[in-house]
C-alpha cells in the first residue's frame, strides 16, 4: 500500500506538517497560545516544565521532545518564560537527539516583556509555515507506517470484533516491514503469560512479562489497590465486560498475530521496525500521548461505548465494533466493523477497509477527532513533588 507522506531528515515519514508552539513552561503559557492562535499552528500544552524533582522532569522531557520530534512535525517553535528548569538548551538537545528539524525559541524575560516575545515569535512562527508549505508529499509505503494502538471505552464487540479487525491490520503492517506499538500496560494484566510467550526472544517476552507484573505488584499492590476489583472500569462493566483478565485478553488482540521486537519504557524513542511494547499507563489520553511520543504516526483507537479524544501531532482514529455507538456517536466514530458480529462481513474483508480508511487519513483526510479539534495531552507523574 502506498500513500503520499512528508520525509524528514531522520528517514521518517509524516502523514502531517504540523508546525508547533508549546511553551517551555506552563507559565508561557498564554503567550504560546496566543502565538499558535493568530498563526494557526498547533498549540501543544506543556502541563508544567518547572518544579519537579529529577525523575519526573526527565519523564516530562522524554515525552514532550519525543512529540515535537515526531515526523508529524515539521518545525517547532519553544516559548520560554526565563527562569524555569527545563530551558531551550534542554529541549534542542533532547529533540535533536531523536530527529533533527527547525526548532526556534523565544524567551519572554529575554525579550524583555510579553507582547515583544508574542511577535517574534509570530514571525519565527510564519516563517516555519512558508517553509513546511514548501515540502511536498512524497510517494511512501506502508513500511514508513508507525502505527499505535489503544483502546478506550471498551466493551465485548472491541475484543471480538474491532481489535480483531485491527490485529489483522496490525500483522498488515508489520508484514510489510513497518512499525506498531502496543501500550496500557495495566490493561494487559490477566494475559501476561500470552506477551510471555510472544517475543522474539525469550529475553524480549520476559520483559514483557515483568513491566506487567511491576505495574501490578509494585504500583497497584503496595499502594494498597487491587487493581483487578478496580477494573475494569464502570463503564466497562456497564458496556459489559465482567473482570479484567476478559478485557485484557481483547485488548491484546489489536497487537495482531506478531512476535514483539522490543519492550522499551514510557517516554522512550522507538527508531526501528517492527512490533513493540511501550510500558506506559492505561488512561486513555496517556497511552495515546506515549504512543505519540515513542514516534506514532497514526494512532488506532478501538472504543465500544466511544471515546472523542485526540492528539495534537498525530491523528487518532476511531474504531467501534458496536454499531449503536457507530450510529448514535457518528461524529466521533471513523470506521465501524459490526459487519463481523451480524455475519454480513469477513474479518478479511473489513481489515482491506481498514487499511483503506487509514489509507486515506495517510493521504490528508481528516479524523473525526481532527474535524472536532481533539487534541488532549497527559503526561505521567510516578514521582513526588520537589
Amino acid at each position: 500500500m502506498k500513500f503520499q507522506g512528508f520525509v524528514r531528515e531522520n528517514g521518517q515519514v509524516g502523514i502531517r506538517n504540523h508546525v508547533v508552539v508549546m511553551p517551555g513552561v506552563i507559565c508561557a503559557e498564554m503567550a504560546a497560545k496566543k502565538i499558535a492562535s493568530e498563526c494557526g499552528a498547533v498549540f501543544l500544552a506543556n502541563p508544567i516544565g518547572c518544579g519537579l524533582n529529577p525523575k519526573d522532569m526527565t519523564v516530562m522531557l522524554d515525552v514532550l521532545s519525543g512529540l515535537l520530534a515526531n515526523a508529524n512535525v515539521y518545525g517547532v517553535l519553544v516559548v520560554g518564560l526565563g527562569c524555569e528548569f527545563l530551558k531551550e538548551e534542554h529541549y534542542r538537545s533532547a529533540v535533536w537527539k531523536k530527529a533533527k528539524k527547525p526548532l526556534q525559541y523565544v524567551c519572554i524575560q529575554e525579550m524583555g516583556g510579553l507582547s515583544k516575545a508574542i511577535e517574534e515569535g509570530r514571525k519565527r512562527v510564519c516563517q516555519m509555515q512558508k517553509e513546511a508549505d514548501a515540502v511536498p508529499r512524497t510517494e511512501a509505503d506502508l513500511s514508513d507506517l508507525i502505527l499505535g494502538l489503544e483502546c478506550g471505552g471498551s466493551d465485548p464487540t472491541s475484543g471480538f470484533s474491532s481489535n480483531t479487525v485491527l490485529g489483522l491490520v496490525t500483522d498488515e503492517v508489520i508484514d510489510a516491514g513497518g512499525t506498531a506499538i502496543l501500550s496500557e500496560t495495566v490493561e494487559c494484566i490477566g494475559a501476561e503469560h500470552i506477551l510471555r510467550q510472544n517475543g522474539r526472544t525469550p529475553e524480549i517476552g520476559e520483559q514483557i512479562y515483568q513491566a506487567i507484573l511491576d505495574w501490578e505488584q509494585k504500583r497497584y499492590e503496595e499502594s494498597g489497590q487491587d487493581v483487578r476489583c478496580g477494573n475494569p472500569s464502570p463503564g466497562n462493566m456497564a458496556g459489559g465486560i465482567t473482570t479484567l483478565t476478559e478485557k485484557s485478553l481483547g485488548c491484546i488482540h489489536k497487537a495482531g498475530s506478531r512476535p514483539f521486537d522490543g519492550c522499551f519504557e514510557y517516554g522512550q524513542w522507538i527508531d526501528r521496525k517492527g512490533l513493540y511494547f511501550v510500558n506506559a499507563a492505561a488512561s486513555d489520553v496517556l497511552s495515546v500521548t506515549a504512543l505519540a511520543a515513542a514516534g506514532a504516526t497514526l494512532v488506532a483507537f478501538t472504543t465500544g461505548l466511544g471515546n472523542p479524544i485526540g492528539n495534537p501531532v498525530t491523528p487518532v482514529v476511531k474504531i467501534t465494533g458496536n454499531h449503536d455507538t457507530a450510529e448514535a456517536l457518528c461524529e466521533i466514530i471513523d470506521i465501524d466493523t459490526s459487519a463481523s458480529i451480524r455475519g454480513e462481513k469477513s474479518l478479511q474483508e473489513l481489515k482491506t477497509e481498514m487499511l483503506s480508511v487509514f489509507a486515506d487519513v495517510m493521504n490528508g483526510k481528516k479524523t473525526r477527532a481532527e474535524e472536532n479539534g481533539a487534541n488532549e495531552l497527559s503526561i505521567n507523574q510516578c514521582y513526588s513533588y520537589a
